[in-house]
């Protein structure tokens, strides 16, 4: 399962709002290869169903995961943060053993 944070929800929610999307989409979250510790995460919003897709809701938000991306994402995490030191979307990974600096790759 995939968990959010409050901050991240607001932010998904105001995405979701600017961009016109309507209670028919939910949120992906997918694992690429790629980044500099060799897997880099992906955030996109969808409202088309894939074979082996999983699904949870977490504080509302509906969120799917294909089957390869569950097996690396199980347990994490989303968070935003808007402070100085970085904006945007941030994971947090149990599975991960290694991440780079801006925290946006990882390997296991």
């Amino acid at each position: 399962m995939v968990t959010i944070t409050d901050k991240a929800k607001g932010k998904i929610e105001e995405l979701m709002s600017s961009s016109g999307l309507d209670n028919s989409y939910f949120l992906r979250v997918s694992v690429k290869g790629g980044g500099c510790s060799g897997l880099s995460y992906n955030l996109d919003f969808d409202n088309e169903e894939k074979p082996g897709d999983q699904f949870f809701e977490d504080k509302g938000i509906r969120i799917a995961l294909d089957m390869k991306s569950f097996l690396y994402l199980a347990g994490t995490e989303l968070d935003f943060s808007d402070g100085l030191n970085g904006k945007g979307f941030n994971f947090q990974n149990p599975n991960a053993s290694r991440t780079c600096g801006c925290g946006e790759s990882f390997s296991v």
